[in-house]
């Protein structure tokens, strides 16, 4: 694996620095070595994320991720409508004259920067825009969902950066320690980023062909590895008003369950003050009409929420849509048992 650093300078551990801190959860791609973020230099990333260190160290500056042996940054922040912030230019150039590749998921394409281009080349260094990789895919949809016969669990959520992915991600890892056959279909430049092979990024491809790649990344894992389950990892919200996203996993992906990631103390859409977040009894009647399916269970986000409050809220939506509540960052071993057992 690459010797990566991530850049997510004012960013880490926010729902802007999301790839930053997937990658320090989770990763097969890349061997991560740093978190460039100054607000927490010199601390553990795993300590400053969820409370458990993780062996990756937060530093200031590219210099010292390059006395690490850094070989690759990554940029680790997903901003609304995927711009680079413009204080991360000079990180970049410096990391291109240290000799680093670059990979970026954003939408705006570091590699067709006329300077970033020139540098590079120079340089002798490469430069990945993961969500260019995936603008030729030009699947339609076939119908061939239908002989998937692994169990379909699709993660979706009631807000953009909710945590999604992880879950899909914990509880594709649970599954397999538990000795069943599962692998996680990704949907987003995360996910291709921390190595899952089934993955397309669906907001790099021409709409009319979305659901045919879904279609197309599914069908391929049940033909190559006919596992038992497949996680289905949800991209933005189904109400949301930017990114309403989870349609096209229905449609395309045919899931068999769906499990629900929610933040009780979020009151309106990240990034999007003055758009409250719809009730949860509505989300759940909304992703069962369209998906024909049940919501078996809720995923809590418990951002600034205190222990007693975690398990309040537990029992309060337990009680009233009789499924399991579960913190997946603490419980995705249980949740993985209730799942095998349906």
């Amino acid at each position: 694996m690459e010797k990566a650093t991530i850049l997510s300078e004012g960013y880490f551990a926010t729902t802007y620095g999301k790839t930053a801190n997937g990658l320090v959860r989770f990763t097969k791609r890349y061997s991560i070595l740093a978190v460039i973020d100054s607000r927490y230099n010199g601390m553990d990333a795993g300590y400053v994320l969820m409370g458990k260190p993780s062996g990756i160290k937060i530093i200031s500056s590219i210099r010292e991720a390059k006395n690490l042996g850094t070989e690759t940054l990554i940029i680790g922040v997903a901003t609304d409508g995927g711009y680079l912030p413009e204080e991360y230019m000079p990180y970049i150039c410096e990391a291109i004259e240290l000799g680093m590749n670059i990979v970026s998921g954003l939408h705006q394409y570091l590699g067709d920067d006329p300077e970033f281009s020139r540098m590079a080349e120079m340089h002798k260094i490469s430069i990945t825009d993961v969500r260019k990789i995936f603008n030729g895919y030009k699947y339609s949809f076939t119908g061939k969902i239908q002989e998937v016969r692994s169990r379909k669990i699709a993660v979706l959520g009631t807000d953009s950066a909710i945590g999604k992915r992880t879950t899909a991600v914990y509880l594709n890892n649970a599954m397999m320690k538990i000795g069943k056959r599962s692998e996680m279909i990704g949907t987003g430049q995360t996910s291709w980023m921390q190595g899952f092979p089934y993955t397309v990024v669906m907001d790099s491809i021409i709409n009319d062909f979305v659901a045919g790649s879904l279609e197309y990344v599914t069908y391929k894992a049940w033909s190559e590895k006919k596992p038992d389950y497949m996680f289905l990892e949800g991209q933005g919200s189904i109400l949301h008003p930017a990114y309403p996203g989870g349609f096209e996993i229905i449609g395309a992906m045919r899931p068999d369950a769906i499990i629900l990631q929610h933040a009780p103390k979020r009151r309106f859409y990240d990034g999007f003050p003055g758009y409250e977040i719809a009730p949860l009894e509505k989300y759940i009647k909304v992703l069962e009409l369209v998906s024909n399916k049940p919501v078996i269970a809720i995923a809590l986000n418990t951002e600034n929420m205190l222990e007693s409050e975690i398990l309040i809220e537990k029992e309060k939506i337990e009680r009233q849509f009789k499924i399991p509540v579960f913190d997946p960052l603490e419980e995705f071993e249980r949740i993985a048992n209730v799942i095998s057992d349906l």
